[in-house]
């Protein structure tokens, strides 16, 4: 991409495109983040979270990672469901992690969870740090998401869980054609009204270039996860991928 500037983009005021999926793209849309996805997600998303927290199957556990936490509602799931672990959040939009902090103190679950800012590709952990990681509605957004999972698995020590919850554009299936219809026209137009901006045309587009679930699991393997498989939910209109390091 090119790195040039015009006179116009340099005057004070002037409103700069964003590169999608940056932690930049989501500073634009941090205060509106949450009550857009429950929207555009038929308030389902949290139920989804639920799935990916299961799981980790973490009853044994004392520390997980919550990559691309965003504003930390997996990281709060992930707390809720086992009282007695650590929790770390990681994520590159400083606004997010902001709105994340809050809801810690809210729920007065800020000594138990940590966020901080940093990049899921490069994660700034020691081997074998977590008994469980995962990301939710995240990795379609990293630039290298081999990089993304080769980090998750690095730092998840051998027996644990990596978890992958994303959206997906389903293929076949009889709600295939319904799903990639509201997929394509209605979460763009919705997001864009709601939100007064264009921003969520990306979300339709980087869920369309999101690799079929087949592809993901052969990537999955060659970043050293075993015992990888795939869960559909929702007819498809979300994917549960789990490995498990070896």
């Amino acid at each position: 991409m090119s790195q040039t500037t015009t006179d116009e983009e340099n005057l004070p005021g002037a409103r700069k495109e964003l590169d999608g999926g940056s932690g930049e793209f989501f500073d634009s849309i941090a205060h509106r983040y949450d009550l857009l996805n429950r929207i555009l997600s038929m308030g389902l998303d949290p139920h989804w979270r639920k799935k990916a927290v299961r799981a980790l199957e973490l009853d044994d556990a004392h520390r997980a990672l919550d990559v691309a936490t965003g504003t930390a509602d997996l990281a709060l799931a992930i707390a809720d469901a086992y009282p007695d672990l650590r929790v770390d959040g990681i994520d590159p939009s400083v606004e997010m992690l902001a709105i994340g902090q809050e809801k810690l103190h809210k729920r007065k679950l800020h000594e138990r969870v940590t966020l901080r800012e940093g990049d899921g590709q490069a994660l700034p952990f020691e081997d074998n740090t977590f008994d469980g990681a995962a990301v939710s509605f995240g990795i379609r957004n990293f630039p290298d998401r081999l990089a993304g999972l080769h980090e998750m698995t690095r730092v998840t020590r051998k027996g644990g869980k990596v978890v992958i919850l994303e959206l997906s554009e389903p293929r076949r299936g009889p709600m295939a054609a319904i799903a990639r219809s509201y997929v394509h026209h209605v979460v763009p137009r919705v997001g864009s009204l709601l939100s007064g901006s264009k921003e969520y045309r990306y979300l339709q587009e980087s869920i369309a270039a999101f690799p079929p679930a087949e592809e993901f699991m052969e990537m999955m393997d060659a970043a050293g996860l075993q015992d990888v498989d795939c869960r559909p939910l929702t007819f498809g209109v979300v994917n549960l991928f789990v490995g498990t390091p070896g």
